[in-house]
């Protein structure tokens, strides 16, 4: 096992310095033909062997193999759908390189640790194997909680944005201008994606396209209706009381959820002290019925 890492690091090393010498790299013909075009009409190709070059190919197997994953943990939804909802600045790329990145040194770090506290085998192999798919897991559920928050976030301050809408389109705004002056006189997570929209709409979409694109990207009913009610004014006329009703019917819905939650947590409360309850009283149960069994098996002997 040591012959074969120190020859695969000999072999790693001896191509890298041999590839800094011109008779052994390899030239294509647009490297060879680079030097007699106009400048930038050919790009010389860059280092094989540099970072971008491993990036390169690295990036498409960390993409689809992080990919395979998160389906296999029972994530459905798309991560770049994810990412482009929360306005990350990272693309999948490079997320799943960072993902794998974290998994890389936690594995690193349980190794470390399995040799360093010379654990039994069957712990070591569960820290060198559970360390970096427990970093996997966490960053992905750090994103998708990230991403439900976004939606949950969405939901409950959209009421104050519909009905704002209303009122400016009843004081004579067209629907892209009440959006940028919402963008640009809010703040949140409507308003984040309010100014994307905007944005799309100087980049030549129409207002319902821009709008039916936050809806496909958020991805909450409440979005969804909303998009129906504009696509109507765009459309017709004043749709002013059809958002007010729009927006009742939206807090209503939020009003119905909170009691469910508050609901459901109280539930949750008398868990542990039906737990607490039951343990003890089970085991002073259990008592009586001992010592009838042993008193019925020597009456039987």
């Amino acid at each position: 096992m040591t012959l074969l890492v120190v020859a695969s690091t000999g072999f790693a090393g001896s191509v890298m310095l041999l590839s800094q010498f011109r008779w052994f790299q390899y030239s294509s013909v647009r490297r060879r033909i680079a030097p007699y075009v106009p400048h930038g009409d050919v790009v010389p190709a860059g280092d094989p062997f540099s970072a971008e070059s491993f990036l390169e190919v690295i990036g498409p197997l960390a993409q689809t193999a992080g990919g395979w994953i998160s389906r296999l943990l029972g994530v459905e939804e798309d991560t770049s759908l994810r990412l482009h909802r929360i306005h990350s600045p990272l693309g999948i790329v490079e997320y799943r390189i960072r993902q794998f990145t974290w998994a890389l040194t936690a594995f690193v770090i349980g190794t470390g640790i399995a040799i360093g506290l010379s654990l039994p085998a069957p712990l070591a192999i569960g820290t060198v194997i559970g360390a970096p798919c427990l970093a996997f897991v966490m960053i992905e559920h750090r994103l998708s909680r990230m991403s439900t928050d976004w939606q949950r976030r969405t939901v409950l301050e959209l009421p104050v944005l519909v009905e704002q809408l209303g009122m400016l389109l009843d004081a004579g705004y067209s629907i892209g201008s009440s959006i940028n002056r919402i963008a640009q006189r809010s703040n949140g997570v409507v308003a984040a994606d309010l100014a994307r929209v905007e944005a799309r709409l100087q980049h030549g979409l129409t207002e319902v396209d821009a709008l039916m694109e936050w809806s496909a990207t958020v991805r909450v009913d409440a979005v969804d209706r909303l998009v129906e009610v504009l696509a109507i004014h765009a459309g017709a006329g004043n749709a002013s009381e059809l958002l007010n009703e729009e927006a009742k019917a939206i807090r209503n819905e939020a009003h119905r959820r909170l009691v469910s939650d508050i609901a459901r947590r109280n539930q949750q409360v008398w868990i542990p002290v039906t737990t607490a309850a039951l343990v003890p009283g089970t085991m002073l149960m259990s008592v009586p019925f001992i010592d009838a069994m042993t008193l019925f098996t020597q009456g039987t002997t």
